[in-house]
């Protein structure tokens, strides 16, 4: 990944953007760049290679997953919901969630603290 500074909100402050080009997949890996970090709220993309994924894990608050491409798996206190791209869910604050790539998937992740 290039450095953060060109990776950053600089890079994309007041100008127009697809969110889907500002993230590249890696061969096997998951990638992250953060595009918002504030004490209120974080909004990070994801690019998650076929068959990577997060493990359960959970946060205190909630968080909304945006699937711009590929397909998903997440898992939400033992329920699973398979997403397309265009699709999102809200991850309730508090419960057990994992995400899995069923294909390359690239996401938009907005968690709210409050």
């Amino acid at each position: 990944m290039k450095d953060d500074k060109k990776q950053g909100v600089e890079n994309v402050s007041a100008q127009p953007v697809m969110l889907v080009d500002l993230i590249e997949y890696q061969e096997g890996s998951v990638v992250s760049r953060t595009i918002i970090d504030k004490e209120t709220a974080t909004v990070t993309l994801f690019a998650f290679d076929e068959g990577q994924g997060l493990s359960e894990h959970t946060a205190p608050f909630d968080a909304l997953v945006h699937t711009l491409d590929g397909e998903v798996e997440v898992t939400i206190s033992d329920k699973t919901f398979p997403l397309k791209k265009g699709e999102m869910i809200i991850m309730p604050a508090n419960q057990p969630h994992a995400l899995k790539a069923i294909k390359r998937f690239k996401m938009l992740l907005i968690m709210i603290r409050s």
